[in-house]
C-alpha cells in the first residue's frame, strides 16, 4: 500500500492513538504529576508494541521511567536509534488557552494541545512511520526506540541511564524529531544546537529589610547592587566581559555564514511579530546568526524587595536573580559555570554577600552535513516537501544531543517538523495535520535512503 493511501486510511486511528497521550499530563516539573509520568510511560509502550517492536519495557531511572523498544532485523545491519521525550511544559497560564490543555481538538487543520508538537506529536511521527515500514516489509534495518520522561527538566536522570546501558544502545546513528523548520514552506535541517547555563544569583545585604528613609543612601541596597553587577555581564558591543568566556568558541566558518545569509528573512516582519521597534546583540553578526551560532547571556528573572499592592518604603535585605547563558559548541558548560561564579564573585562591592546557584546545563551540538545519515534525511525532506531542506543551525538547547556523542560515541540527525506558529511551552500549543502527514513521509524516505 502507497504510504498517502495507508495515512488517509489509518489517520483516524493514528490521531486517537496520539490524543490518547496528549490527554495524560505528564508534567515533570511537578511533583504531583508522577502518576502521570507512570502513566504516559505505560501508553507509549503499549503503542510501540502496536506498531511493530518486538520488545518494549519501561526502564527505572534516578527519576522518571524511561521506555525502550526495539525491533532487531538483523544483528549484522545497521542500527537507528529513535529518542523523544514523553514529559511536557505546565500548561499555566490556563486562562490563556482557547480548548483545554489535554483535551485535543483539531481546528483549521491543527491539532490543539499541550504536548502536540513538543515532543508528543514528533515522536509519534517517528513511530507511524516505523509502523508503516513494518507492515509493508519495509524496514532494512534495525531500530531502537529511548524515551525519557525528563527532557523539559533537564534530562537530569538520562546521563547516568546512558553510561548504565551502554551495551543496550549501541546502534550507529540518532535520530531525533524535537526541533523546528525555518518554515511550512521552508524546510530545513538542524545541523546545530546552543548549550546552556543556568545559575540563581542571590545578594545579601544588611540582616534585615530595612526602613528606606533612615537608611537610603548609608547602606546598600542589595537589588541595586544586582541590577549594577548584571549590567556589567555585557558590554556596547553586545560581548560578554566574563573573562576568558570565548576562550573555546569557535568561529563560525565563512561557508556557513554565506550559507546562513541565504535563509529567507524579513526583519521587519520578525519585529512585528514580537512587539519591538529595534533588535540589538553582538556587533558584527546578524539576527541569525545571533540567535543560533553566537552566545548570548539573559536574565530570565529578578525579583525582591516589596512587590506588592501599593507601596512599602523597604531597602531589602535580599534580591535575587536567575541568570543564562546560551553556548555554542567547544564551549563546556561546567567551566562556563566556574567562570560566572567567580566573575560575580569578583565584581561585587565588598557591602553585600553574593551566592551562585549553579543550575542545569548542556554543551552544544554540531552535525556535519556530510553524513550519510544527514544525506539520507536531506532526501526524506526533499520527497515529502517537494524542495531539499536548508542546513540551519538552531539557538535552543538540547542538553542531551551532546551526551549521546560524549557517551555513547553516536551522532545525532536532527530531523524535527516543528515550527514558530506551533507556540511550543505556550497557550494554545498546536502542530498543523499537513506537517505531521508530511513528517511520516519524510522518515520513511530517510530509513529508505539510509
Amino acid at each position: 500500500m502507497e504510504l498517502q493511501e495507508y495515512i488517509l486510511e489509518n489517520e483516524s486511528r493514528m490521531l486517537e492513538e496520539l490524543f490518547s497521550l496528549i490527554r495524560i499530563p505528564s508534567i515533570s516539573a511537578l511533583p504531583e504529576h508522577k502518576v502521570d509520568m507512570i502513566a504516559c510511560a505505560e501508553r507509549w509502550r503499549e503503542l510501540l508494541l502496536m506498531a511493530g517492536a518486538t520488545k518494549a519495557e519501561i526502564m527505572p531511572s534516578a527519576g522518571n521511567p524511561l521506555v525502550y523498544a526495539e525491533r532487531i532485523v538483523d544483528a549484522s545491519l545497521p542500527t537507528v536509534l529513535v529518542y523523544a521525550h514523553y514529559d511536557v511544559m505546565p500548561a499555566e497560564p490556563l486562562e490563556l488557552w482557547n480548548s483545554a490543555p489535554f483535551e485535543p481538538q483539531i481546528r483549521d487543520g491543527r491539532i490543539y494541545a499541550r504536548g502536540a508538537d513538543d515532543d508528543k506529536g514528533q515522536g509519534f511521527i517517528q513511530v507511524k512511520a516505523f509502523e508503516y515500514l513494518v507492515k509493508q516489509g519495509e524496514l532494512k534495518h534495525n531500530v531502537k526506540f529511548i524515551f525519557e520522561g525528563e527532557e523539559e527538566i533537564g534530562s537530569p536522570s538520562l546521563g547516568h541511564f546512558l553510561e548504565e546501558h551502554r551495551d543496550l544502545l549501541k546502534a550507529d546513528i540518532i535520530l531525533v524529531s524535537d526541533t523546528s523548520m525555518l518554515g511550512a514552506d521552508l524546510p530545513s535541517l538542524t545541523t546545530g544546537l546552543r548549550g546552556l547555563a543556568y545559575w540563581e544569583v542571590e545578594i545579601t545585604g544588611p540582616n534585615r529589610d530595612l526602613h528606606s528613609g533612615h537608611f537610603g543612601g548609608a547602606v546598600a541596597n542589595p537589588i541595586n547592587v544586582l541590577c549594577k553587577m548584571l549590567a556589567q555581564i555585557t558590554d556596547e558591543r553586545g560581548k560578554i566581559t566574563v573573562p576568558h568566556f570565548y576562550d573555546d568558541v569557535l568561529p563560525v566558518p565563512d561557508a556557513e555564514r554565506e550559507m546562513i545569509a541565504h535563509i529567507p528573512f524579513d526583519e521587519k516582519a520578525y519585529k512585528l511579530a514580537i512587539g519591538v521597534e529595534e533588535l540589538q546583540g553582538e556587533e558584527g553578526y546578524s539576527t541569525l546568526e545571533r540567535n543560533s551560532c553566537r552566545p548570548a547571556f539573559d536574565i530570565c528573572g529578578i525579583w525582591g524587595g516589596y512587590i506588592g499592592e501599593g507601596s512599602k518604603t523597604v531597602l531589602p535585605s535580599k534580591a535575587f536573580a536567575k541568570i543564562s547563558c546560551r553556548l555554542v559548541a567547544n564551549q563546556n558548560h561546567e567551566k562556563i559555570s566556574r567562570l560566572m561564579a567567580d566573575y560575580l564573585q569578583k565584581i561585587a562591592p565588598q557591602s553585600v554577600k553574593v551566592k551562585v546557584t549553579p543550575m542545569h546545563g548542556g554543551e552544544g551540538y554540531v552535525c556535519p552535513i556530510s553524513l550519510p545519515a544527514y544525506k539520507a534525511a536531506e532526501k526524506g525532506f526533499t520527497k515529502a516537501f517537494g524542495k531539499k531542506p536548508l542546513a540551519a543551525r538552531r539557538g535552543g538547547s538540547i542538553p542531551i544531543i551532546a551526551d549521546f556523542e560524549r557517551i555513547l560515541g553516536i551522532k545525532t540527525i536532527l530531523m524535527g517538523f516543528g515550527l514558530e506558529s506551533d507556540a511550543i511551552h505556550s497557550p494554545n500549543e498546536n502542530f498543523r495535520l499537513d506537517i505531521f502527514r508530511k513528517g511520516i513521509e519524510a522518515v520513511v524516505e530517510f530509513y529508505r535512503n539510509l
